[in-house]
C-alpha cells in the first residue's frame, strides 16, 4: 500500500508537467541575446528544446532602418541557422515564430549589436551622390564662361587710351592757337598806338 501511494504521488507530479513539455522554447542561440559583436558571424544560430517544424517555423532577421538581413534558414534537428546578411553597424534582432505540438505558438526574440561597419544613414543614398555630380558641373561651366568676360575687361584700358589720344590732339591744337591770338592782340595794340597818335597830331594842328 505506502509502494502504490508512492507510485500515484510521483504521477500527480508527472501529469501537470506533460502539457508543459509539449511547448517547444528556445534553448540559446549564437550570437547570445544581448551580445555585442565585432565581426559579424556567417549566420545566426537558434537552438530549440525540441525540433521545429520547418512548415511552421518563420525567423526573420531585421537591422538598423529595418533592412532585411537574414536569408533562407536551414533547419538541423533542433537547431536552426539563418545566414546573416550584415548590412551596417547597429542592432539587429532575430525574430522567430514555431508551433508546438499541441498547436500553441511560440514567439520570441534575440538581440545582438554589430559594433562594426558603417553606420546607418538613409541620405547617403547613391541617387544623392547622382544629383551632387550634376550640380559641380554647372558650376565649372559658370567658372569657365566667367573666363570670357575677362575678354570685354581687359578692353576697358585701351578705350580709355583711345579715348586720351583724342583730348591729347586737342590740346596741341589749342596750343597750336595760341601765336595766333597773340597776332591778334599785337594787331589790335598797334592799332589803338596809331590812333592815340593820329588825335595829337591833329590837337597840334
Amino acid at each position: 500500500m505506502p509502494v502504490v501511494l508512492g507510485v500515484a504521488f510521483g504521477v500527480s507530479f508527472l501529469v501537470p508537467a506533460t502539457p508543459a513539455a509539449a511547448h517547444n522554447q528556445l534553448t540559446g542561440s549564437d550570437p547570445r541575446d544581448g551580445a555585442r559583436v565585432a565581426t559579424a558571424p556567417a549566420r545566426v544560430e537558434l537552438r530549440f528544446l525540441a525540433k521545429p517544424s520547418p512548415t511552421t517555423t518563420k525567423i526573420t532577421i531585421t537591422g538598423p532602418d529595418n533592412v532585411v538581413a537574414g536569408g533562407t534558414p536551414a533547419f538541423d534537428g533542433s537547431r536552426v541557422r539563418v545566414p546573416f546578411k550584415p548590412a551596417a553597424a547597429g542592432l539587429y534582432i532575430v525574430g522567430y515564430q514555431l508551433a508546438s505540438s499541441d498547436g500553441h505558438p511560440v514567439k520570441g526574440e534575440v538581440r545582438f549589436t554589430l559594433t562594426t561597419g558603417t553606420a546607418a544613414d538613409p541620405s547617403a543614398s547613391p541617387s544623392a551622390a547622382t544629383s551632387t555630380n550634376p550640380a559641380g558641373s554647372p558650376s565649372a561651366g559658370a567658372s569657365a564662361e566667367g573666363t570670357p568676360s575677362a575678354g570685354p575687361a581687359s578692353v576697358t584700358p585701351g578705350s580709355s587710351t583711345a579715348s586720351t589720344v583724342p583730348a591729347a590732339s586737342e590740346q596741341s591744337d589749342s596750343g597750336g592757337r595760341w601765336w595766333i591770338w597773340a597776332l591778334a592782340g599785337l594787331l589790335l595794340l598797334a592799332a589803338l598806338g596809331a590812333g592815340l597818335m593820329f588825335r595829337r597830331q591833329r590837337r597840334v594842328r
